[in-house]
């Protein structure tokens, strides 16, 4: 190595069990990319190395700094041995089919199903030796499906399908109803699951804060779906949903709320889904220094004593990291359980100066909010799409 890497003892007992076909399991900020490029380094180096990731954590060069340590680049001629390091996102996993003897690390858990990215993801692993790394690696033991044939597990999907799932008879479309012989499942999952248990030396405070909403609006949509925006009916179910949301998440008391805890947290990132917030957000430019992070922009943070950073979740949950603030601010909830969680960890790092991290849940007390916070406490993501409308209405 071209210095001295140190890891942390979570991190050097990972090192010590991976293999070939692991995954490496550990939360939003336990330091995955560096462990497992330490492992390459002594266990499969001087072979070529590939990293599949996130198009963010791509272009965001993390990879490349940590393999720098390493003396390892892009650049063969510039790097230790003439390895060359390639990082590329998930969108492209069919370049490197035919790719022979180099190692792979497949960043963050995207091989679900039975698509291009999983038929590619196959041709890979026959070729080469891999590590998968994942905060999150599955749901269900459908989830596994993957990682078990490529491990060798299994011939393919159906073979898996066929020795563990059960199908519910009684609906018009494939819906599974339970699994069986599980303990062999778990005993898989087991074998290759390197998780990195480690006792963090932040303390997170979480806290919920109730914004207002108009009731009488909210009911129009509830009960007589009617768009109080364009005035007219709603006709599909997305737009009672997104008609919901706009209406509480629009409501001037979120903004409100972002003022009060700049009195309290000098610095703090907000979190929002749409563009109706984002332009709600804006109007506190002319108060408070603000940046922003989404499709459009990604704007370094500012500098200032006081500052917002205006944070998009699909632009923004991943591939970053921030050690200049310890507080985060949800203005709307999103629907995906891992999104929130990934969101969470920008401030969550190994190297953060701050003992204590805050984050704040903005939500109103509509039905809205109540259904997705409830299905996030749970650990599940809220879907439109299942959502049994005569369970909830009163």
């Amino acid at each position: 190595m071209s210095k001295k890497v140190s890891l942390f003892t979570h991190q050097e007992l990972a090192v010590n069990h991976l293999k070939t076909g692991s995954i490496l399991c550990g939360g939003v900020g336990s330091g995955k990319t560096l462990t497992s490029v330490f492992y390459y380094k002594k266990e499969e180096f001087p072979k070529d190395l590939y990293v599949i990731t996130t198009a963010q954590k791509r272009d965001t060069l993390d990879w490349e700094r940590e393999c720098a340590q390493f003396a390892i680049s892009r650049d063969r001629t510039a790097s230790l041995e003439g390895v060359q390091l390639t990082v590329d996102s998930w969108n492209n996993i069919k370049k490197y089919t035919e790719v022979k003897d180099a190692f792979f690390i497949f960043d963050e858990q995207r091989v679900i199903g039975s698509g291009s990215w999983v038929k590619s993801f196959y041709k890979i692993t026959k070729q080469n030796n891999w590590i998968l790394l994942s905060a999150t690696p599955g749901d269900t033991w459908i989830d596994y499906i993957p990682v078990f044939v490529a491990n060798g597990f299994y011939k393919n999907r159906t073979e898996f399908i066929r020795s563990h799932v059960v199908f519910n008879s009684f609906t018009k479309f494939p819906k599974i109803d339970h699994y069986i012989e599980e303990a062999r499942l778990v005993r898989l999952r087991n074998q290759i699951t390197i998780t990195m248990e480690y006792i963090k030396p932040t303390v997170q405070k979480l806290d919920t804060l109730f914004s207002d909403y108009d009731k009488d609006k909210f009911d129009l949509v509830f009960r007589k779906r009617w768009n109080p925006f364009t005035n007219r009916p709603i006709k599909e179910v997305s737009e009672f949903f997104f008609t919901m949301r706009k209406l509480v998440n629009s409501d001037p008391s979120r903004i409100n709320i972002i003022r009060e805890l700049l009195l309290r947290h000098k610095r703090i990132i907000v979190f929002y889904n749409f563009n109706y917030e984002l332009n709600l957000l804006r109007e506190l430019k002319n108060e408070v220094p603000l940046a922003e992070y989404n499709g459009h922009k990604h704007e370094p943070l500012p500098t200032d004593y006081s500052w917002l950073y205006l944070v998009q979740y699909l632009s923004g949950s991943e591939g970053w990291n921030c050690i200049e603030t310890n507080t985060v601010a949800f203005y709307s909830l999103n629907y995906s359980y891992r999104i929130m969680t990934q969101a969470a960890g920008r401030i969550d790092r190994l190297n953060t100066p701050f003992a204590t991290l805050y984050y704040f849940y903005i939500r109103s007390a509509a039905p809205i909010d109540n259904w997705i916070m409830r299905a996030l406490k749970n650990k599940k993501n809220f879907n439109e799409s299942t959502f049994d409308f005569k369970k909830e209405k009163k």
